[in-house]
């Protein structure tokens, strides 16, 4: 593949971007940090951040191609979201923020944030906005990354992976993928959707795992010490601390293990004719599935829950999107159960009737265990694969996601550093659940 043509144009509107967002950070410099400002403070950070954002709003839409083409040696390189923004942050100044900028973002809390991840957001938007340009950035967010890679022979060894967040066990062809934040109910972090990407690529890449089973483990939490839990949501404690971030969890964990879920993986070998790795998965709900929980039930094959088990995702309590729920509830459990939960923050219960469009067995809490290993065998067959894959394609096809991700890119930008949400967060990070 040759390297694009410099679309007329880009060499000097690159020059006026990198002067708009000069000044625009200049005139916020010399105002107060963002807590501490007055109304007329605010509104004047509000119209330099305006101008700048309009500014790169423009220059995506027309380049976004040209863009991308640079960023990628005219897409022979294939760059995970955050080494493509990063490159974008050098390469085009003031399209992005830089990492140093984001590293001295970050080490404020939410409130004390300017919201930089926004211009990320409308970068990103552009480039999955172009059939071209994000179907290639999904393809490189579908490649194996290099911690799997590395760990990969010493798993197909011992047939265990142990993280800080997530335990991974093969036995008898089942992969057996435990999280394991007891002390936060499996609360989702960095951290851990790091640790869930790498077990997820493991059990794709070892040839003798055929079937995925995801659990929670058991808690130490006081509320629930001595039971299994499926999921918490997103950490809202680190949330307000300013530490989930839109690329490293948000749009990676969309893009990454979620995606990989449904899609199983991409190689790098260009002639490659067979389909990509898939494997079905089975989840098995424990106590409760909350927002991130919930969500990853979505794009799993067969769900196991608990009777005395429950499902919410608490969109609206929260402030934010709650990822491609918005894309996949409905078509699962129909549009007006969709807007009960995500809008209304309706919580299904595993016992009633309805619990039933989102999960395929209920069963009492002391026979998880059976059904989860009944499920597992179910899907072992040798045709499962080839099926389940005829069926995404057809649930959810490729552009479908891409387009929805490139609007939720710039969407949840907005979200996270929204005043409600910064107060939302941070009444919620210290409750229990």
């Amino acid at each position: 593949m040759t390297v694009a043509t410099v679309p007329p144009g880009l060499g000097s509107d690159r020059r006026r971007l990198a002067e708009t967002a000069a000044d625009s950070e200049r005139r916020i410099a010399a105002l107060p940090p963002p807590r501490e400002r007055t109304p007329e403070q605010r509104a004047e950070a509000a119209a330099a951040h305006d101008a700048a954002r309009r500014m790169r709003a423009r220059f995506m839409n027309t380049y976004a191609d040209g863009v991308y083409d640079e960023l990628t040696d005219g897409r022979t390189r294939q760059l995970r979201v955050a080494e493509l923004a990063t490159a974008a942050a050098y390469a085009f100044p003031g399209l992005v923020p830089t990492p140093e900028q984001l590293l001295q973002e970050r080490s404020r809390v939410q409130a004390d944030q300017e919201g930089h991840e926004i211009d990320q957001g409308i970068f990103l938007r552009a480039v999955l906005r172009s059939e071209r340009s994000g179907r290639h950035l999904m393809a490189a967010m579908l490649r194996p990354t290099e911690r799997a890679l590395r760990l990969l022979p010493e798993f197909r060894r011992t047939g265990v992976l142990a993280t800080e967040a997530v335990r991974l066990e093969r036995r008898d062809g089942v992969a057996r993928l435990t999280m394991c934040r007891p002390e936060c109910l499996n609360a989702e972090d960095e951290q851990q959707v790091d640790d869930m990407e790498t077990a997820v690529d493991l059990a794709l890449l070892d040839p003798a795992v055929r079937v995925g089973v995801i659990r929670g483990g058991v808690m130490s939490h006081p509320r629930y010490r001595g039971r299994r839990v499926f999921s918490a949501g997103i950490d809202l404690k680190a949330t307000s601390a300013g530490r989930i971030s839109l690329i490293g969890f948000l749009l990676r964990r969309e893009l990454g293990y979620l995606h990989k879920l449904v899609r199983g993986l991409s190689g790098d070998d260009p002639d490659r004719w067979t389909p990509p790795v898939q494997k079905p998965w089975v989840g098995a709900v424990d106590t409760f599935a909350i927002g991130g929980g919930c969500q990853l039930l979505l794009v799993l094959d067969h769900v196991v829950a608990a009777a005395d088990a429950y499902l919410s995702l608490p969109a609206a309590a929260e402030g934010i999107v709650p990822g491609a729920a918005n894309l996949r509830l409905g078509r699962i459990a129909g549009a007006r159960l969709a807007r009960q939960v995500i809008l209304a923050g309706r919580r299904i219960m595993a016992a009633e009737p309805d619990a039933r469009l989102l999960v395929d067995e209920v069963v009492p809490p002391e026979g998880m265990d059976e059904a989860v290993e009944r499920a597992a065998a179910r899907l072992a067959g040798d045709a499962v694969v080839a099926n389940r894959r005829m069926i995404n394609l057809v649930e959810e096809p490729l552009d479908g996601l891409r387009e929805y991700l490139a609007e939720f890119a710039l969407e949840q930008s907005l979200r996270i550093h929204a005043g409600d949400v910064i107060d939302k967060v941070g009444r919620f990070a210290g409750r229990v659940r």
